[in-house]
């Protein structure tokens, strides 16, 4: 089953940034920084990353993929005619094998109730399964998503961006400078801050990003993403904060999606679901947008 997605312009920003939770009624979205979170126990191994700013940030996806895994925090919000929405996660992420397990927990009037169960998502190449999804899917199916089809790549339809494009993101990075050192739960790292190009970073990405990425670039209002990036002395990725504009029918509006890792090396288990689990009836994604098959 597909979940499609739309363009979205300032009003009609929930069909994106809150698709996870079918609450597209809602004028707005997600992103920002949680609490900043870590494992604080890596020591200052050298100097720093060698090469350029661009060179440094640039080399994130494959830094991660060397260390193996990661524990995440993620938030994304969105203000948007005087309201402000925040969706917070927090989970683990295996980056070789490019799954993830990430527990998300909706603000309380985002549903409409208060009583909205956090969702479980599941992030692997090329898909999204989403449990506890609401707008009638039985409690014990998946909606699974075909991130290649979304126009957003999967950037915030989740509800937080998947580990692996945030990093993958950082491959069309431009203009890159070094602001500082800084220390981030206990970690020193180096604060740097530029501007990513969607469809640069789809074109350098790995193979299985590459289709997610590539929607992306098509979906978006602009393919300028501003971010900052917190790696630390061995280039490893702590935290980057990267904004999204949707305004293609409306005022522009910012999404900012973070996302914290810590507790590089622990253990990541994800077990896709069977086929027989994944629902394939209609999802009901609410005022703003129609039912999807």
């Amino acid at each position: 089953m597909v979940v499609q997605q739309h363009r979205c312009g300032g009003g009609a920003l929930a069909v994106c940034a809150l698709a996870v939770a079918g609450v597209m009624s809602l004028g707005s979205g997600c992103s920002g920084a949680g609490g900043d979170g870590g494992d604080g126990g890596r020591a200052v191994a050298r100097a720093g990353p060698a090469g350029t700013p661009e060179d440094a940030v640039r080399r994130a996806a494959e830094e991660l993929a060397g260390a193996g895994s990661a524990e995440t925090r993620t938030s994304m919000e969105t203000a948007s005619g005087g309201t402000r929405v925040t969706i917070r996660g927090e989970g683990a992420y295996d980056f070789r094998r490019q799954l993830g397990r990430i527990r998300v927990v909706l603000p309380k009037d985002a549903a409409g109730t208060d009583g909205h169960r956090p969702i479980t998502e599941l992030l692997a190449p090329g898909a999204l399964y989403m449990k506890n999804r609401g707008a009638g899917v039985p409690d014990d199916k998946w909606v699974r998503i075909d991130t290649t089809t979304l126009e957003d790549g999967n950037l915030v339809t989740g509800g937080v961006t998947d580990p692996t494009a945030s990093a993958e993101l950082l491959r069309g990075a431009a203009g890159v400078t070094y602001v500082g050192r800084t220390e981030l739960a206990g970690v020193t790292v180096r604060h740097y801050r530029g501007t990513s190009d969607i469809g640069r970073a789809a074109r350098a990405a790995s193979p299985s990003s590459r289709g997610a990425l590539a929607a992306a670039a098509k979906g978006f209002s602009t393919d300028s993403v501003p971010f900052d990036a917190y790696l630390d002395d061995e280039g490893l990725l702590r935290k980057v904060r990267h904004r999204f504009t949707f305004g293609m029918q409306g005022p522009a509006v910012t999404v900012v999606s973070t996302m914290l890792l810590y507790g590089f090396g622990a253990p990541v288990s994800v077990e896709l679901p069977p086929e027989k689990d994944i629902y394939t009836g209609r999802v009901q994604r609410g005022s703003s947008g129609p039912e999807a098959p």
